[in-house]
């Protein structure tokens, strides 16, 4: 993957917009189809108080499961790949357990160091915990559902593809998420994706304007959403 990094400006017109419309702004590129590139309904936003998250993807895969010939502890290596990679990121963990969820790898603790380490949140096939305490740092956490503990949990490997709900997300992956979901962002139109969010509020802006008028007609609307749609497809 050629990953563009982003300035500080750049990723904050990006958290300037909701998940949705970075969905629909990415449509104009037709880079990919519109029914992919991002979780499914099951990965939930726990914390949408926090509002956007936008970061790079630094990846894991975890087991929880006891096991009596774990393997060796990679936490150290771990933390060090996670500060030598360049920020905003976000800590993109595959919860290897079937039935996920048997153990957090996400707590309070977990949250501090790697925001300390330039994270600004979590996502887990799992379950992540201490919801109050990592809400209180503005760590963003995404995952199936809270839990209680943290089991065995261990790490298995780390920087590479991970699977969160069925979709591939790769070290380094750009993400946009908030209350909606998790967005994945294509580099190669990162740049350009700002401009394209401003351009969806302006196509979007008139059959707003049109749909609250007092002298609201039906026919009018129509006409214009047609008119709208061809628009975009230009």
């Amino acid at each position: 993957m050629t990953i563009r990094l982003l300035s500080p400006e750049q990723l904050d017109e990006l958290r300037r917009f909701n998940t949705p419309t970075i969905a629909n702004a990415i449509e104009l590129f037709d880079v990919r189809p519109r029914d992919t590139g991002f979780l499914p309904h099951t990965i939930r936003c726990l914390l949408p108080e926090l509002g956007t998250m936008v970061g790079y993807a630094v990846t894991s895969r975890t087991r929880a499961a006891f096991d009596p010939n774990p393997e060796p502890d990679r936490t150290a290596d771990y933390l060090r790949y996670v500060a030598s990679v360049p920020g905003p990121k976000v800590a993109v963990g595959q919860d290897l357990d079937d039935p996920p969820g048997l153990g957090a790898q996400f707590g309070e603790v977990n949250a501090t160091i790697h925001r300390r380490l330039g994270c600004v949140g979590h996502i887990t096939s799992g379950c992540p915990r201490d919801l109050d305490e990592v809400a209180a740092l503005g760590f963003h956490l995404f995952g199936l559902n809270p839990c209680v503990s943290h089991g065995y949990i261990r790490l298995i490997d780390f920087n590479l593809p991970v699977q969160i709900g069925g979709v591939t997300i790769e070290p380094g992956t750009l993400i946009h998420a908030d209350r909606h979901g998790v967005c994945l962002i294509p580099h190669s139109i990162a740049d350009r994706l700002a401009d394209a969010c401003r351009q969806i509020e302006q196509i979007e802006r008139p059959l707003l304007d049109a749909a609250r008028s007092d002298l609201f007609d039906l026919d009018t609307y129509l006409d214009l959403r047609s008119r709208m749609r061809t628009k975009v497809r230009e």
